[in-house]
C-alpha cells in the first residue's frame, strides 16, 4: 500500500506541472494585462510597473521565474492588491472556504447517506419519493437560483439570519452557504447511496443473510452497507471538487471573504499570479482528494489490491 501512496505521489509532479504550463499560458495569451484600466498610466511608470514584476521579461524566462519561487513555496507578489502576496491572500481566504466546504461535506455524507438508505429500504413509499424530490431539486435548479432565494425567504422575510458577509466564523453568516452546499451535495449522495443499497439488496449473499433469519437493521449494517458505500466513495473526490466551484457562486451570494471570491477577482483583474496560485491550490486539493478516495476504496473492499 505504502508503494502505491508513493507511486501516486510521485504521479502529481508532472500533473501539477502541466496544470501550470497550460494555465499560465492562457492567462498570458488572454488580451489585456494587469495594469490595463480605464486610467491610463504614463508610459514610464507603466515600464517601472513592469520591470517590477518581471512582465518586461521574454514569457520563457517569466516562466522559469515563477517556477522557482513556486519551489521555495513563493506564489509570487499580487499585482493588483497593493502590499499583499499571494500567499497572505491565500492564507486568510482558505481557512474559511475549508470550514463552509468541510462542514457542509460532512453534514452532506451524514444527511445523504441516511436518506439515501431510507429510500433504498423504502423503496416506492411516501419517504422515498420526499428524497428523490429533494435530489431532484438539489440536482436541477442551479446554485445561484437557490442562494438568493434562501436569502429573500430567511434574511428578508423571516430575518432569521443575515443576507451575507462574514464575522470571525459566526454561526449566523455560515448557516446559509453551509445549507446551500449541502442540499447540492445531498442530492447526489442520497440519490447514489439509494441505487447502490437497493442494488446490493438484491444480491445472492443477502438473500443468504436474510434466510439465516438475521433482522434488517443486521443485514443492512453489517453485509449491505459496505458494498453499498462504494460508488458513494467513488463520487465524493468529484463531488468535492465541484463543491470548489460552487464555492464561486456561493461566497458571490453571501459576500463570503473565501477562495472563490479571490479566483472570480484575480480573473477579472488579469492577477496573474493570485490565480495561478488558486489554481495551484485546487490542483494540489483535488490530486490529496483523489489519493484519499482510492486509499477509502481500498480499504471498503478487501478484493482491491495496488
Amino acid at each position: 500500500m505504502w508503494s502505491y501512496v508513493l507511486r501516486r505521489l510521485l504521479a502529481t509532479i508532472p500533473t501539477l506541472l502541466a496544470v501550470i504550463t497550460a494555465s499560465y499560458l492562457l492567462l498570458h495569451a488572454a488580451p489585456g494585462g494587469p495594469f490595463d484600466s480605464e486610467k491610463q498610466v504614463s508610459a514610464a511608470v507603466l515600464a517601472n510597473l513592469q520591470a517590477k514584476y518581471h512582465l518586461d521579461l521574454p514569457l520563457w524566462k517569466q516562466y522559469l521565474l515563477y517556477l522557482n519561487n513556486l519551489l521555495h513555496g513563493d506564489l509570487g507578489a499580487s499585482f493588483r492588491y497593493a502590499d499583499w502576496s499571494v500567499n497572505e491572500l491565500v492564507a486568510k481566504a482558505l481557512p474559511v472556504s475549508l470550514a463552509i466546504g468541510g462542514i457542509a461535506m460532512l453534514v452532506s455524507l451524514l444527511v445523504g447517506i441516511t436518506l439515501g438508505i431510507v429510500a433504498a429500504l423504502r423503496q416506492n413509499s411516501f419517504a422515498d419519493f420526499i428524497v428523490m424530490l429533494l435530489a431532484n431539486i438539489g440536482s436541477v435548479i442551479p446554485s445561484f437560483v437557490i442562494g438568493p432565494v434562501m436569502v429573500l425567504v430567511f434574511a428578508l422575510w423571516l430575518r432569521w439570519l443575515p443576507a451575507g458577509g462574514w464575522e470571525n466564523f459566526d454561526w449566523r453568516y455560515m448557516a446559509m452557504p453551509i445549507a446551500l452546499l449541502t442540499l447540492i451535495n445531498v442530492a447526489t449522495i442520497g440519490r447514489v447511496m439509494r441505487g447502490s443499497l437497493i442494488e446490493v439488496m438484491k444480491s445472492n449473499f443477502i438473500r443468504t443473510a436474510r434466510a439465516k433469519g438475521l433482522p434488517t437493521r443486521t443485514v443492512v449494517l453489517r453485509h449491505a452497507l459496505k458494498p453499498a458505500l462504494l460508488p458513494v466513495v467513488s463520487v465524493l473526490s468529484p463531488l468535492a471538487i465541484s463543491s470548489i466551484t460552487a464555492a464561486l457562486v456561493t461566497e458571490t451570494v453571501f459576500s463570503l471573504p473565501g477562495i472563490g471570491k479571490l479566483i472570480v477577482n484575480g480573473a477579472g483583474n488579469r492577477d496573474y499570479t493570485l490565480v495561478l496560485g488558486l489554481v495551484v491550490l485546487i490542483t494540489v486539493i483535488a490530486v490529496t482528494l483523489n489519493l484519499l478516495v482510492d486509499l477509502a476504496y481500498a480499504a471498503l473492499d478487501p478484493k482491491i489490491r495496488y
